[in-house]
């Protein structure tokens, strides 16, 4: 879940501390009174206008305490501002496959570990082009299904629209756009909303009924092209009433369309028209006086005011006139004369803006009441939206990647033919390195969960291949198609990883203890549909140390989690159990040795690995030669002394001094090294230099 936050009874906080700490997140202390369940069963029938919380499903007082407490907390910091809350709904318990933070962190879904985001799974399978979608995605790569039902619907949706790619394709144009309905709805539900957000909506509901129309040519699966179509009436609505680009802030005016409130419009001409009304009561006033000199002009003293010369002004002054013109003022060239009418078209002129202002705020306020009433409905309208978003993005990923639906049943099978790990696969291509090696595996022999037991050299794959076979269970119950050939798995029901190397010095744990502690978690939950990787359990202490708890966790997997998993080591000494452990079966990373080096192949076969290549790995890793050669000297001798006399190698011991260190060997020249060496460029003729070339070409190595 990765809460932010935690709301915990004042005198409770202590303990829940060390928690929030290891996952940085902020306690927030309530008093006791917002966690009483008696109260808080009150607020929440009040919330949501129920007499009962059993309307929503049957609720235990812990649970009526929590929700009670979050209700209480969203009403102090909203200021009793509520925003829209759907009713809550419990979790089917086994609903979902578990995964613990530590896999979670190591599997890196969501987030990878050097906090980039650009090597997480979710980077590398996110086609989606909505907000709404990219949210429904992270949910689904964190919370796979248990399902079968659920899944397949899922992965119908999927090969619809893989096998009609000209409607995805344009159902994926019309949602190229598609504003974030969901942030808009609540935005308006805070009142914190402005005219966009309605606008957002309108162009939400318009690109809803386009999907319909869209899905109602074919017979798509899961989706409904009725619920879509709910939105129409408030569509229009908003489509009639709000203009195309509205502003930010609805006290800035100008987004209540032209022709909905005669008044409004009055008032804007009024606004923005002002003059060329005034010229219209102008020429009106000399058609009733006779007066061709009537002017109408302004100053900041007497406002709008009637002018004309004296002679002509006489006439005014005069019944019947004098009763409709009202003298103002006289100068020395001037008469000026006002009419009720022009008062009050200036009072009008002076007042049409904030007017217009305030018949708008109106507006606005019965609109978003309009939306609010009609909250469930776009919630509902925007979930479909986002679920064809997904659904057409995987097909689109799908296509792209070559990827294939997976056989999901109730068995405990878990067969891959051709796996590839999705993230290093996307790396390889994106980088336009050499190709990724897709490798097998087969966790399932008969009704007995197998166990692979995985060795091979560092740098080979063995951790890759850990992973990628999580991945792809994690994708398959998420709902979307998996980087393999084929895939036949039984649903897992739990997912644990072990793997990577890391400490927590803060709260005093070396990075054997934190690993011992993950180990500890596995064995003690995992059942038997859950999926275990394990990656060179006992690494970090003692070799007879490690090897014992690797040999005793290995043992406890078999014979009490009896789940599936898969176990890479360094201690060729396990392999030995594949001989007595029903269902255990030994695997390897291939490797090749070809003139002194060795070839990772990336390549899973069957048998056990008879060395580790360690020192060719420090060797690639930059070591110096001299701790090479002295290295592979000592290992030499190790290994020597273990075949012909077996236990401690004290005489070998002795015989290394501490701190010694030998001197670089002078590096061996080829011959055509010795004898690039003997020449002189500057003394060679061009005939001479072509025999030279001849002559190297011979000393190169047979094929």
């Amino acid at each position: 879940i990765r809460p932010s936050e935690l709301l915990l009874i004042d005198q409770d906080s202590a303990t829940a501390r060390d928690i929030a700490d290891e996952m940085g997140t902020v306690i927030t202390e309530l008093s006791r009174a917002s966690f009483d369940s008696a109260s808080a069963d009150k607020r929440l029938c009040a919330a949501f206008a129920v007499q009962s919380m059993d309307a929503f499903g049957t609720f235990d007082r812990a649970e009526i305490s929590a929700l009670g407490a979050i209700l209480d907390y969203i009403a102090l910091t909203q200021r009793g501002q509520l925003p829209l809350l759907r009713h809550p709904v419990q979790e089917k318990q086994g609903g979902t496959m578990l995964i613990d933070a530590a896999t979670r962190r190591n599997l890196e879904l969501v987030q990878s570990l050097s906090d980039a985001g650009g090597h997480a799974l979710l980077s590398v399978v996110d086609r989606t082009l909505s907000a709404a979608g990219g949210r429904l995605l992270e949910r689904r790569l964190a919370n796979p299904s248990c399902d079968l039902a659920q899944l397949k619907q899922r992965h119908d949706a999927l090969a619809y629209f893989l096998n009609g790619l000209n409607t995805t394709q344009d159902l994926r144009q019309k949602m190229q756009s598609l504003p974030d309905m969901e942030r808009a709805l609540s935005r308006l539900g805070l009142d914190r909303g402005g005219p966009r957000d309605l606008a957002a909506l309108r162009d939400g509901l318009t690109t809803a009924l386009a999907v319909a129309d869209v899905l109602a040519r074919g017979d798509a699966p899961m989706f409904s092209v009725t619920g879509l179509q709910k939105g129409e009436v408030l569509a229009q609505t908003l489509a009639a009433q709000v203009v195309q680009n509205p502003p930010l802030l609805a006290r800035e005016g100008g987004f209540v369309a032209d022709g909905i409130d005669a008044e409004l419009d009055g008032l804007r001409k009024l606004r923005d028209d002002g003059r060329g009304i005034i010229i219209g009561f102008e020429a009106q006033y000399i058609q009733e006086t006779g007066i061709q000199g009537l002017k109408i002009k302004h100053n900041n003293v007497l406002g709008y005011f009637i002018e004309t010369s004296p002679t002509q002004g006489a006439r005014l002054m005069a019944p019947p006139l004098s009763a409709r013109f009202i003298h103002r003022q006289t100068t020395a060239n001037q008469l000026r004369f006002t009419t009720v009418d022009l008062s009050t078209l200036e009072t009008q002129i002076m007042n049409a803006g904030a007017g217009a202002i305030e018949i708008e705020l109106g507006h606005f306020a019965r609109l978003r009441n309009l939306v609010l009433e009609n909250a469930a409905m776009i919630a509902e309208i925007t979930q479909i939206l986002a679920e064809v978003d997904l659904a057409t993005s995987w097909a689109e990923l799908a296509l792209q990647e070559n990827w294939t639906r997976p056989i999901l049943d109730d068995s405990r099978a878990f067969t891959i033919t051709g796996g590839r790990h999705p993230v290093v696969e996307h790396a390889l291509k994106r980088g336009s390195r050499r190709a990724f090696v897709p490798n097998d595996c087969a966790l399932s022999m008969g009704e007995t969960p197998a166990i692979w037991l995985l060795t091979g050299p560092n740098m080979a794959g063995k951790s890759t291949f850990l992973r990628q076979n999580a991945l792809i269970a994690v994708l398959a119950q998420a709902g979307c198609f998996v980087p393999a050939a084929y895939a036949h798995i039984g649903i897992v029901d739990q997912l644990f990883s072990r793997v990577g190397a890391s400490d927590d010095l803060a709260r005093g744990r070396s990075t054997f203890m934190v690993e011992m502690v993950e180990t500890a978690a596995i064995l003690n939950q995992a059942g038997d549909r859950a999926l275990v990787i394990l990656d060179e359990i006992g690494r970090g202490t003692a070799t007879y140390d490690g090897l014992a708890i690797a040999w005793a966790s290995l043992e406890h997997l078999q014979a009490v989690n009896k789940c599936r998993a898969l176990f890479a080591t360094h201690y060729h000494e396990l392999t030995a159990l594949a001989s007595k452990l029903d269902g255990l079966q030994n695997a390897t990373m291939a490797v090749k040795e070809w003139n002194g080096e060795v070839i990772f192949l990336h390549e899973v076969t069957s048998g056990a690995a008879d060395r580790s290549y360690g020192v060719h790995v420090a060797k690639l890793a930059g070591l110096p030669e001299a701790v090479i050669a002295r290295a592979q000297f000592v290992l030499e001798s190790l290994e020597k002394s273990e075949r012909d006399g077996g236990g401690r190698p004290k005489a070998l011991i002795d015989d290394l001094p501490l701190f010694r260190a030998a001197a670089p060997a002078a590096p061996k020249m080829s011959p055509i090294e010795t004898r690039l060496r003997d020449i002189s460029p500057d003394q060679l003729s061009p005939m001479d230099a072509l025999k030279l070339l001849y002559e190297l070409q011979g000393l190169l190595p047979k094929a």
